[in-house]
């Protein structure tokens, strides 16, 4: 006699892959509008790196 550790409903199964490809597809979604969004930023990348940082710098020293 086999234990029942491994049993799941074929229901179940499907909702679960489901799930797993509807965060797949946001994951390529925001990917693709960050990488546009960055492209379009150009050369003030690292500006915006710096900016960003100096706000979490200045949040943690409850300056903002």
């Amino acid at each position: 006699m086999k234990p029942n550790l491994a049993r799941i409903d074929v229901d179940d199964l499907l909702k679960l892959v489901l799930v797993l490809v509807l965060i797949w597809l946001v994951l390529e979604i925001i990917g693709e509008i960050l990488g546009l969004f960055t492209a379009l930023l150009g050369p003030f990348r690292p500006l915006l790196g710096l900016v960003v940082a100096a706000l979490i710098v200045l949040w943690l020293l409850d300056r903002i």
